[in-house]
């Protein structure tokens, strides 16, 4: 097939590329002024509380090398936790700590961590070097989330979690994203993580995708996928409106996750989503866009007598 084929391909199944995502999604939709409250995830967390919209606990931050001799103070009762930059991407530096082994901190791998490669990992995210920008940043010490029940067969070893698309405040497309070996237990899809198409409707997995091909099983645990109903689901669509609303853009991806005993969780949110969900789906934004446009034009038009 020609490159002028799949390009009419593309158009004609309504895919949004990534210069028109750039220019007429994110500049167009989302203000400037507002990118500071998504980028920085205590920042987030705080307004998700003032709209009473749940997130992972936050046990305590690290905000400068200086601060790192309170470390131990802040580990010493966690028997797990999550260490995160505050203005990271893409889940880089990111570390899980699932137990304890005597003195030593087990990874969500089941490698056995000491205390001063927790420090060093910590005084690698405030060096900036996983930050947006690699701009000097501050550690996020957090709950550990427990994956809902429903999900234990489907994941590998990691969190799964729910991305949804915001489209002027409506819900375009939804993945489920799930943890695989090849993504070392983490829900990102360059990684190699798992992911599957949700119906907005229904909140069922419709289709799934991993690096680009589709399955029905999770190649790791060989559980089925498709037809999997996802818990809270009209829950999960509520919290996604309602942080796009809070954060004022157009466009918008919210990512939440589900805890076993606290349910529905709003992890983060992202200004610039990618668009792999399009391939998750098996549909174009686009397309997507237009419906909802046109929803909103015929509800905005006055009742014909």
């Amino acid at each position: 097939m020609s490159w002028w084929a799949r390009f009419a391909r593309l158009r004609q199944l309504g895919v949004l590329g990534m210069n028109r995502r750039n220019t007429a999604c994110i500049l167009d939709l989302n203000p400037r002024a507002r990118f500071p409250l998504v980028d920085g995830k205590r920042r987030l967390a705080e307004l998700c509380r003032s709209i009473h919209v749940p997130t992972p606990e936050l046990y305590g931050t690290v905000a400068s090398h200086s601060a790192l001799r309170r470390l131990p103070e802040l580990l010493a009762d966690l028997p797990d936790f999550v260490i995160k930059p505050d203005h990271g991407a893409a889940g880089r530096g990111i570390l899980v700590i699932t137990g304890r082994d005597g003195q030593r901190f087990i990874g969500h791998d089941g490698r056995r961590l000491g205390l001063d490669e927790i420090r060093q990992q910590v005084s690698e995210i405030i060096s900036g070097l996983f930050s947006l920008g690699g701009w000097t940043d501050q550690a996020l010490v957090q709950q550990r989330v427990a994956p809902d029940a429903s999900f234990e067969r489907i994941s590998f070893r990691g969190t799964p979690d729910v991305r949804v698309v915001i489209y002027k405040h409506v819900p375009a497309l939804a993945m489920l994203r799930l943890p695989t070996r090849q993504s070392d237990g983490r829900a990102n899809l360059h990684q190699g993580a798992i992911g599957a198409g949700i119906h907005l409707e229904t909140g069922v997995v419709h289709q799934a995708e991993c690096r680009n091909r589709l399955i029905e099983c999770h190649p790791d645990t060989g559980e089925r996928i498709i037809g999997l109903q996802v818990p809270y689901w009209k829950e999960i669509l509520s919290m996604a409106r309602r942080v796009s609303a809070a954060v004022q853009m157009g466009y918008v991806g919210v990512d939440i996750v589900i805890d076993r005993r606290r349910g529905p969780l709003l992890l983060e949110a992202n200004a610039r989503p990618g668009l792999a969900i399009q391939i998750a789906n098996g549909q174009g934004l686009l397309k997507r866009f237009a419906a909802i446009e046109r929803d909103e034009l015929a509800s905005s038009s006055p009742a014909l007598e």
